[in-house]
């Protein structure tokens, strides 16, 4: 197999951070070794279904929404406790989760910078106090439909997701730098104050 061709089976973001993103990231941050240089780890995609309690059909199009935007088949959460003001029992499926390594997650936090991001309605850039103080970033997305995957006439009904980007980062200054030089699109510094 020629270097060419397995270039060419890389996502294309993950091209950009070898290449670019962490040669910069290492300058600017003066790590001694290029190991230390934060890095995507995982993406984790959640809905909770709270409507999955009274409508069955909630959960299946939930799943199938989920396949459909992440490629990846989700696993079903279960309530750990019984609620009984929620009428919630211990087992009932309250949720779904995946969670994306590797190519998956390359090629999906792409189509989300590219893609999906720009679709979205009133859309002033995403928010910096997003972090979690380990350099990890969370953004709820409130429509299903603004991945260009979903087909809006097929959809039973809007439902929000959440999407948590895990990197090796060990500060959010680190992970924001990182992010932003992958092609996130944050809101501008005098608009966050």
């Amino acid at each position: 197999m020629s270097p060419e061709a397995t270039v060419a089976e890389q996502p294309r973001l993950k091209i950009k951070y070898r290449e670019q993103v962490a040669a910069d990231m290492q300058t600017e941050f003066g790590y001694s070794n290029p190991m230390q240089t934060p890095k995507p780890l995982k993406i984790v995609v959640n809905i909770g279904i709270g409507e999955a309690l009274d409508n069955r059909n909630a959960l299946d199009a939930a799943l199938g929404d989920v396949t459909t935007i992440t490629g990846q088949k989700p696993v079903v959460q279960r309530a750990r406790q019984s609620i009984s003001n929620f009428k919630l029992r211990e087992g009932m499926q309250v949720g779904i989760t995946v969670t994306m390594r590797g190519q998956r997650m390359w090629d999906f936090l792409d189509r989300l910078i590219n893609l999906t991001l720009p679709r979205v309605r009133d859309f002033h850039g995403l928010s910096r106090r997003s972090f979690d103080g380990r350099g990890n970033y969370s953004l709820g997305i409130r429509e299903q439909i603004v991945f260009p995957e979903i087909d809006y006439n097929e959809i039973d009904r809007l439902r929000g997701l959440q999407v948590n980007i895990v990197t090796s980062a060990n500060t959010d200054e680190e992970g924001r730098r990182m992010l932003e030089l992958l092609g996130m699109p944050f809101e501008r510094v005098e608009d966050a104050a």
